[in-house]
């Protein structure tokens, strides 16, 4: 019998994609690389193509006599409006064989009704998911804390990042402490020491090089909104047309991280480029808009991005986060006083935001080296 290759609807960098769930064998997995523009998610740990006729169509095709496709998920119209917010019905993206478990619904209730993003949701029932079927031997509710300490030492060996690990403990907790309401019940479980890396950080000069070499006026509108204000990429595409407030020179930046809500600064030299932009593009509700009128792609802005820095000449890989990194440490080697960066980066914790005064550079080089007071 022909092993069971499924499909179903997801979203990636904020595009529709087609995922892929199959039983991971050597020749499933042969067959699955060789369909053209086959892609695989880091964070999802899924295999998945853009969703276009033309994949489905490969798919379809390289397929055929090596594994047998399901589509009854996918071709579930109710199933196709994956990526809304709140999260979406079909937030669990596999369906398991009959002897491994699903996700138990509470689970997916409470997540919706804490109101958490799309994105985490989807991350932690991926997560939870592998770990409840890592014991299947034991019922869910009697997992104890030295199962998940196993556990965690088990994904360490298996070579996985901090940052999995943290994740990976924050949804076995949401299920025993949240949903259960058992507080604080595996205190015991370690998490891996934070690494403190120092942002990468661009040059005043490397910005205005970045901003002059894009000529297209609606890239240029995103990398000096992300760089001018300290967004975040998501922030930036879900800005809708009223948020820019010209009479106040502010920026409305809505439901942000932690569905907090602020306000950051409005430059006069971008909004004379805004109102270019916008006689030319005429977006109607996001101020920067897809072709079907929704959201512009993440994809879209990191490829604006690269290919900005790539003109400007610099080496280094340059993000949406590396011109918010910039924004900050600019602001503070101007002076302004931490408290105020703080705000308009939306940071809860003030000690977020001191990381800037290691890379600010009037701070750095004013400071005398002992060297220089040595009789050399």
């Amino acid at each position: 019998m022909q092993p069971t290759l499924k499909i179903n609807h997801i979203k990636i960098n904020n595009e529709r994609c087609i995922s892929l769930t199959f039983p991971h064998r050597p020749d499933v997995i042969k067959c699955v690389k060789s369909i053209p523009f086959i892609q695989y998610d880091d964070d999802k740990e899924v295999y998945y193509l853009i969703n276009s006729r033309q994949n489905l169509k490969n798919l379809y095709a390289y397929s055929k006599g090596r594994v047998w496709v399901s589509g009854e998920t996918f071709y579930n119209r109710k199933n196709v409006n994956v990526g809304s917010n709140p999260i979406a019905d079909d937030v669990v993206i596999k369906s398991n064989p009959d002897h491994l478990r699903t996700i138990p619904q509470i689970y997916i209730d409470k997540l919706k009704v804490k109101r958490y993003s799309e994105n985490t949701a989807r991350t932690y029932c991926n997560l939870f998911e592998r770990f409840i079927n890592h014991y299947l031997e034991i019922p869910i509710d009697r997992i104890n804390e030295e199962n998940i300490q196993e556990y965690v030492i088990h994904i360490v060996n298996q070579g996985k990042s901090p940052s999995f690990q943290n994740q990976m403990i924050n949804a076995i907790k949401f299920y025993y402490e949240v949903v259960l309401g058992m507080p604080n019940r595996f205190y015991k479980v370690e998490r891996p020491r934070k690494e403190k890396k120092l942002p990468f950080v661009l040059s005043l000069e490397e910005i205005a090089m970045m901003i002059k070499s894009t000529k297209n006026m609606k890239h240029k509108c995103i990398i000096s909104l992300l760089y001018s204000a300290g967004l975040r990429r998501g922030e930036l595409l879900n800005m809708e047309l009223t948020d820019i407030m010209s009479d106040r020179m502010l920026i409305r930046i809505r439901s942000a991280k932690g569905n907090k809500d602020r306000m950051s600064i409005l430059s006069p030299h971008l909004l004379m480029d805004l109102r270019v932009y916008f006689k030319e593009f005429k977006p109607k509700k996001y101020l920067f808009e897809a072709p079907d009128g929704g959201p512009y792609s993440t994809t879209s802005v990191a490829k604006i991005i690269k290919k900005a820095a790539e003109k400007a000449k610099i080496s280094n890989t340059v993000t949406a986060h590396t011109l918010r990194h910039s924004f900050a440490t600019h602001l503070l080697e101007s002076g302004t006083d931490l408290r105020y960066i703080q705000g308009l980066l939306g940071h809860e914790s003030s000690k977020t935001t001191e990381i800037y005064t290691h890379i600010a550079t009037n701070v750095i080089k004013d400071i005398k080296s002992p060297l220089d007071s040595l009789n050399l």
